[in-house]
């Protein structure tokens, strides 16, 4: 099975049509969607609408569609995110944000795990940035695989004394147990603006990060024009 593994979309609908494009291109056959659909971003319900039609896919909630949904506390959340999680609440429609909330933020699928935070503790949507981190979540990993996000930084993890790590585009994971962090399609923050996603062949166990342009300048306006904070246009232009 080759799946286009997808997350941190955060309602930029125009970097989720350009990855739809290039996967298109790619020869999948599903989907893995790693949470956080919406937040920061000018486009929600269209962004739900086309994950939603994507099939076959698995997919966990993030800690921004829990907040818009009510399960996470606002706390959480910096004053720019605070905003935009108001603002998404005020357009969308109550079945959209049930279903937000309906999302867990862990599940199994097979050989591969998904959680848009940690393993180890997906509830509390912790990063998973250190090997430290990544060590704690390899004791609670049940698969050989896992991918996880919310970090917004493309980053592979393997299982062993130390834990190590790889930030190769394209990483033959063999017989290795590893979780991967693909990166942010709607708002990168490893200094390349370009969206991210992920190819994963479940035959080979090959994952390959991809980098695609898309409309920052337009995706940038339509935060503007929605009269969300400014800043979070200005990032997309410099991936952070």
């Amino acid at each position: 099975m080759r799946y286009g593994v997808v997350g941190d979309i955060h309602s930029n609908l125009q970097a989720l049509d350009a990855v739809l494009d290039a996967l298109d291109g790619l020869r999948v056959e599903g989907y893995l969607c790693l949470g956080d659909l919406v937040g920061y971003g000018a486009d929600p319900k269209p962004v739900i609408d086309r994950v939603r039609g994507l099939g076959p896919l698995v997919m966990v909630g993030g800690n921004h569609d829990w907040g818009v949904a009510g399960r996470l506390s606002l706390n959480y959340f910096n004053q720019q995110a605070r905003a935009a999680i108001h603002w998404t609440r005020s357009v969308l429609d109550r079945a959209d944000v049930a279903w937000l909330g309906s999302l867990d933020p862990y599940v199994e699928n097979g050989d591969i795990t998904l959680a848009h935070g940690t393993v180890h503790d997906p509830d509390r949507f912790d990063y998973l940035q250190t090997p430290y981190d990544a060590y704690l979540s390899f004791q609670a990993l049940k698969t050989p695989t896992g991918f996880v996000g919310h970090s917004h930084i493309p980053v592979t993890f393997f299982d062993g004394t130390p834990v190590s790590y790889s930030v190769d585009e394209r990483v033959e994971l063999g017989d290795r147990r590893a979780i991967v962090n693909v990166g942010s399609v709607g708002q990168p923050r490893d200094e390349n603006p370009l969206a991210a996603f992920g190819v994963y062949d479940t035959a080979t166990r090959v994952v390959e990060i991809h980098r695609v342009a898309y409309d920052v300048d337009q995706a940038a306006q339509r935060i503007v024009d929605a009269g969300l904070p400014t800043i979070l246009g200005d990032r997309l232009h410099v991936g952070r």
